[in-house]
């Protein structure tokens, strides 16, 4: 889900990450040398990068910069991780940037100030929860200040253990869209379990003392002896997926509808294109009407000049071929301009080619220029260009709409290639182990599980064929100059954009107009195949009653609402208390059953509603699934960030890790959907039980 975005006003999203270590409260901060990261010509990465200050955050998100993930500040210091190229990193750095991780690559606290207040402030925690993961404990805290207009108030965290060892950290002002939120920080090591926490303020305000909670508070049912699990081996492109899918299916047909859902996507397809000219000195963009597959990959095109005087500009079209001639004076020089040509080809050709003057050539000179190739730009030559049917698989003994129903979907976003790990690991436990164990039967047996593990093939295709970081589905609205082929990797839709409630085109800030923007949203809600096949789906079975959308990367786990608008920061509406409750309850479940594989934990900050611990996302599917089709909807954000013992400091893990940390991820996770499974499960009881 991690996303270039228009963050409001302020540098909003600041999340504080002190490196202290759990020692006395004098203790200074462990500090590492940056690393050195350099990129060559053209390559692109995503670096995690130590902005001076919240204006340089600024100066990026006015720029455009491909923000993949929410910001986090370090000692005051901005940490951002961004996708850069060659040439932006060195502007980056020009700037002040450091860059402090290369997390992946292409291809693979503020000054003190005398208080102006004449009272002390109030402070309230708003959360203090402790955890072991691998043998470290950690303590994360929100703290909020009556003095909510005071941006300089500076608050500090007391920890307790129970040996008497005392430790402190400061935390940092979050505001959201101009609004106060709360101070922060992330999780901090400690030596031993909290037993007490006291905060303070620069105004003089003191809180009563808190005992942290543990968190999640929640473990699953232990998995038998002989449990099967462990399905993937490799990272999936949408045709392996389409083949397990098919496999599951036959061997399984007891167990396994195979749903073709409605809407076909364009399929890894693009127009073909070619600059007729020199693009840095005077060229117009030819392309094609129709996509390059269609036959017009290797379509040819030239211009030429007459070789005689007073000739107007004039074209044909023979064999494969378009020839343009250029229009002559009374001496026989050319003196047709760039802009002239391409007027001229889309007057003569509009069912065969669309003609653009190339930024920075217009009105110049049209060159003569030899035959140039007209093509696509796609590498995967093994892809099938046709478009695509996106599958869902049904999974359940009983398959008719009377057991309640749960969804899982991953890949919404192309460049996420852990997250249909994920969702087809979830769905080969349950198929593999209903013969064998007793408590898997008898979730099958009483939930109807859906599962679509690509939602966005074309654009997976293009993220393991042609650009990695490509986030988008591949269908091009872009019109004029921003056709270029420039832009080529700018492209397309952003699929979670694309649904309707709480929108772009609504008002609501996180979605965007530019269609060379990663949160593009399209030309209208549901303008995209994408996007209407989620929702056919569900609407298709109103027994569905849950839903769990897959995303990466950050270690997330959120619900409704998911955006709001700018102005005073006005979400979506609040889903009621009881409804709250069943929300946070059910995460605790299945934060604690994603724990239970290899120590991860889900921080308590990263959960809870999408607005408050993200960002807003305008047009998101849970939002539409949950306000309109009445389905409680999660979102997960596998790829936790792993905390560094010998830097002291949380690094992030990308949207393609390493293979054996997908992997990781993936049985983690799926641990997680099966806790969902068993939250319905127990759902559809209680309520049996109430209506008897």
């Amino acid at each position: 889900m991690s996303l270039r975005v228009r963050w409001v006003a302020t540098a909003a999203l600041l999340v504080l990450g002190s490196s202290y270590a759990a020692t006395p409260a004098h203790a200074e901060p462990v500090t590492a040398a940056a690393p050195a990261i350099s990129l060559s010509a053209g390559e692109h990465a995503l670096i995690r990068f130590r902005l001076p200050d919240a204006a340089a955050l600024d100066r990026l998100v006015a720029q455009g910069a491909d923000l993949a993930a929410r910001p986090k500040t370090d000692a005051g210091a901005v940490l951002a991780d961004v996708v850069v190229d060659d040439t932006q990193l060195a502007d980056l750095v020009k700037t002040g940037a450091v860059p402090v991780q290369l997390i992946q690559a292409e291809s693979a606290a503020p000054a003190r100030r005398s208080s102006l207040a004449a009272t002390a402030d109030t402070l309230q925690f708003l959360q203090s929860y402790w955890w072991t993961t691998n043998g470290r404990t950690f303590l994360q805290t929100e703290v909020a200040t009556t003095a909510t207009d005071d941006p300089d108030v500076e608050i500090t965290v007391t920890w307790t253990t129970a040996d008497g060892t005392t430790g402190t950290y400061p935390l940092i002002r979050f505001e959201d869209s101009g609004e106060y939120q709360y101070h922060y920080a992330l999780p901090q090591p400690l030596p031993a379990k909290p037993v007490k926490v006291t905060a303070s303020s620069s105004l003089g305000g003191v809180s009563r003392a808190v005992t942290p909670s543990a968190w999640p508070a929640a473990t699953p049912p232990p998995t038998p002896a002989g449990y099967q699990k462990d399905f993937v081996a490799a990272y999936m492109t949408p045709t392996d997926i389409a083949a397990r899918i098919k496999r599951l299916a036959r061997q399984y047909p007891k167990l396994v509808d195979v749903l073709n859902l409605p809407n076909k996507t364009q399929g890894y397809r693009r127009t073909a294109v070619a600059y007729l000219g020199d693009p840095n000195a005077a060229a117009v963009v030819v392309e094609s009407v129709k996509f390059g597959d269609q036959g017009w990959n290797g379509v040819q095109v030239r211009t030429v000049d007459p070789g005689a005087v007073n000739r107007p500009l004039a074209a044909s079209y023979a064999d494969r071929v378009l020839t343009v001639r250029l229009a002559t004076d009374n001496a026989g020089k050319t003196i047709s301009t760039t802009d002239d040509v391409a007027a001229f080809i889309i007057a003569k050709y509009p069912q065969k080619f669309r003609a653009t003057v190339e930024a920075g050539s217009a009105g110049l000179p049209m060159p003569v220029v030899a035959p140039v190739r007209l093509d696509d730009g796609l590498k995967g030559t093994e892809v099938s260009k046709k478009p695509w049917t996106v599958q869902a698989l049904r999974i359940g003994k009983v398959r008719d709409g009377s057991k309640i129903g749960v969804l899982a979907y991953s890949q919404e976003h192309a460049r996420e290639w852990a997250t249909p790990l994920v969702t087809l690991e979830f769905a080969e436990r349950l198929l593999a182990n209903y013969a064998t164990d007793p408590a898997t039967k008898e979730l099958v047996d009483n939930v109807d599980v859906f599962v679509i593990p690509v939602v966005n093939p074309d654009g997976a295709n293009y993220s393991f064929n042609d650009f990695n970081f490509q986030r988008k589905n591949l269908v091009n609205h872009c019109t004029g100059a921003n056709r270029d082929p420039r832009y080529r990797d700018s492209w397309g839709v952003d699929v979670n954009r694309n649904y309707t409630v709480g929108s772009f085109f609504d008002g609501y800030v996180g979605g965007s107009g530019n269609c060379l923007s990663g949160t593009y949203a399209g030309t209208a809600e549901l303008s995209e195949a994408e996007s209407s096949n989620v929702i056919a789906l569900a609407s298709a079975h109103a027994n569905i009653r849950f839903a769990m959308n897959v995303h990466s990367y950050g270690g997330y786990f959120m619900w409704p609402p998911g955006s709001y608008k700018a102005d005073g920061r006005v979400t979506l509406p609040r889903p009621s208390i009881d409804e709250s409750k069943f929300f946070l309850d059910s995460a605790r479940r299945i934060v604690g059953a994603i724990a239970s594989s290899r120590g991860t934990v889900t921080w308590p900050a990263y959960t809870g509603p999408v607005a408050d611990v993200l960002y807003s996302a305008a047009g998101n599917s849970a939002d539409q699934l949950y306000y309109e089709l009445g389905i409680d909807a999660w979102d997960f954000e596998v790829g936790n960030d792993i905390w560094n013992d010998a830097t002291q400091e949380w690094e992030g893990v990308g949207f393609q890790p390493p293979f054996d940390e997908a992997h990781a991820e993936s049985q983690e996770y799926a641990g997680g959907l099966l806790e969902l499974v068993r939250v319905a499960r127990d759902k559809q009881a209680e309520e049996s039980a109430t209506v008897r």
